[in-house]
């Protein structure tokens, strides 16, 4: 995970905090750990891509009905490009690239009950010219 950068008013305990959920959501995506997925998401979070809206469930099923990167060979390219932090808001920026696809992803996080979770999630292919 280079070329992170963050902004924002928080401690390093808070950074690494993000971090390690950031580390979550990219082996759940490479190892198809639906279990991870599940645990770093809230449940009433939504997935939003041009002219496509999942609720977490539906994702969740999609990810557990796929190929399995790993298996395939793919490589473990996923990047952290950003990161920002507001008091217990996050915004983080991140380089997926799966199968076929270049996704750009936007994770909402919100701190709540002393735990970063995802409450949104938008991506768009850059592959498809979205």
């Amino acid at each position: 995970m280079k070329n992170a950068t963050y902004s924002g008013d928080f401690g390093s305990n808070e950074f690494e905090l993000i971090m390690s959920l950031v580390r979550d959501y990219f082996d759940g995506l490479h190892y198809g750990e639906v279990s991870k997925l599940r645990a770093i998401f809230h449940p009433d979070a939504y997935l939003n891509a041009p002219s496509l809206r999942r609720s977490l469930e539906q994702w969740l099923d999609a990810v557990a009905n796929r190929p399995i990167p790993n298996q395939q060979g793919q490589a473990y390219d996923f990047k952290l490009l950003s990161i920002e932090v507001i008091k217990d808001q996050a915004m983080v920026k991140l380089e997926c690239p799966l199968f076929d696809h270049f996704y750009i992803d936007f994770l909402s996080l919100l701190k709540e009950n002393g735990r970063w979770l995802i409450v949104n999630k938008m991506y768009s292919d850059l592959r498809e010219g979205h």
